[in-house]
C-alpha cells in the first residue's frame, strides 16, 4: 500500500493529496495561460484568478458538504472549520470557484463566459489529476469487487490493485474511472475550441455537460455519496437511467439512508439545463459571438477612450493657448 504522507518536516506532514492537488492547479493554470496568449490576455490575470478561485472553491466545497450533513455539525460548530478531517464536495468547489472568479472577472472588465471558455480545459485536466489524490488517500472509491475483476477484467497495474485493497477488501477504483473520463473530455474540449461553429460560452457549457454525464454514471458505484430522500418515481427514474451500468458494475450502497444520490440528480439537471441553454441562446440570437473572436476588456476600452478624450482636450487647450499668444 502506498503511503499518503509524502514527507515530514518535524511535526508537519506533507501529504500526497496536497501535492497532487497543487500540481493539478498548476497544470490547469499553464493551459489557461497558453490559450489566453492567443487573446492577448496577460498571464498575471490567470495567476490572480487562481489565487481567488482556489480559496473560493475550498469554501464552496466545505459549505456544500456541511449543508448536506448538517446533522453531524449542528451540535459541534467548530468542526465545520476543521476541513483537514475530511468532507468536501466537487460540485460545491465548482460553485464556489465560479462565484469567486465571477466578481474578479467583472472587476477586470471581462465577460465571464469568455474567460470561463479559456479555463474549461484547465478545469477538467485539474480534476483528472486531482482524483489521484483520492487514490493516495484510498477514498472516493466504489463498492467491493473481486481482485480478479481489477486484474483480469480491467487489467490494472499492481500499484492500483494493491491500493484498492482496503483492510482486506478490494474496491472499485472510482477515482480512475473519473480521471480517464476527464482526460477524454480534455481531448474533446481541445478539439472543440478550434471548431469555427463554436460560440462563446459553449466550451464552458460543454465542460459541465461532459463532466456531469460521467459523474452521473460513476457516482452510482460509489459508497460515500451524499444522498437525499425523494419521491419513489424520481428514485426509480434515476435507477433506470443508470441501469446500463449494471452490465458491468453493481451499484454502491447509499451510506446516509436516502434513496437518491444528490450528485447524480444535480448532474442530470445540469445536462438538461445546459443543453436547453445552448439551444435557446442560438435560437434567440444571444450566441452571436464566436469562441475565436477577440476578447476585449471593457476596462481597457474605457481607459483607451479616456486617453483619447484627454488627448483631444490637450490639443484644444494648446490651440486656445496659441490663439491667445
Amino acid at each position: 500500500m502506498l503511503e499518503s504522507v509524502a514527507f515530514s518536516l518535524g511535526p508537519i506532514h506533507v501529504r500526497w493529496y496536497g501535492i497532487i492537488l497543487g500540481a493539478a492547479a498548476l497544470i490547469g493554470l499553464l493551459i489557461a495561460i497558453r490559450e489566453g496568449k492567443r487573446f492577448r490576455i496577460v498571464p498575471d490575470f490567470f495567476m490572480d484568478l487562481l489565487l481567488i478561485g482556489v480559496p473560493s472553491a475550498i469554501i464552496g466545497a466545505r459549505i456544500y458538504y456541511v449543508a448536506f450533513q448538517w446533522k453531524d455539525y449542528k451540535n459541534n460548530l467548530a468542526e465545520i472549520f476543521m476541513i483537514w478531517h475530511g468532507g468536501i464536495a466537487i460540485y460545491g468547489a465548482l460553485i464556489g470557484a465560479i462565484i469567486g472568479t465571477f466578481f474578479y472577472m467583472r472587476a477586470k472588465g471581462y465577460s465571464f463566459l469568455r474567460i470561463a471558455d479559456i479555463c474549461a480545459p484547465g478545469l477538467i485536466v485539474g480534476q483528472a489529476i486531482g482524483r489521484w489524490g483520492n487514490f493516495m488517500n484510498q477514498e472516493a472509491h466504489g463498492g467491493p469487487v473481486t481482485e480478479s475483476f481489477l486484474r483480469d477484467t480491467l487489467h490494472l497495474p499492481n500499484f492500483i490493485v494493491n491500493q484498492m485493497n482496503i483492510e482486506g477488501t478490494f474496491y472499485h477504483p472510482a477515482f480512475l474511472y473519473e480521471s480517464v473520463w476527464n482526460i477524454v473530455g480534455l481531448l474533446l474540449l481541445l478539439w472543440l475550441r478550434r471548431r469555427p461553429f463554436l460560440r462563446a460560452g459553449e466550451l464552458f457549457f460543454g465542460y459541465f455537460i461532459w463532466y456531469s454525464i460521467g459523474r452521473f454514471f460513476i457516482e452510482g458505484v460509489r459508497t460515500d455519496s451524499l444522498d437525499i430522500t425523494g419521491p419513489a418515481w424520481l428514485a426509480s427514474l434515476m435507477d433506470t437511467l443508470w441501469s446500463p451500468m449494471r452490465l458491468v458494475f453493481e451499484p454502491g450502497v447509499l451510506t446516509y439512508g436516502g434513496n437518491i444520490r444528490f450528485s447524480q440528480l444535480l448532474a442530470l439537471l445540469i445536462v438538461i439545463a445546459l443543453v436547453i441553454v445552448i439551444i435557446v441562446r442560438r435560437k434567440k440570437g444571444y450566441a452571436n459571438v464566436r469562441y475565436a473572436d477577440p476578447i476585449v476588456s471593457t476596462k481597457s476600452v474605457e481607459k483607451n477612450q479616456a486617453i483619447k478624450d484627454q488627448e483631444v482636450e490637450d490639443k484644444g487647450a494648446n490651440y486656445d493657448s496659441n490663439r491667445t499668444v
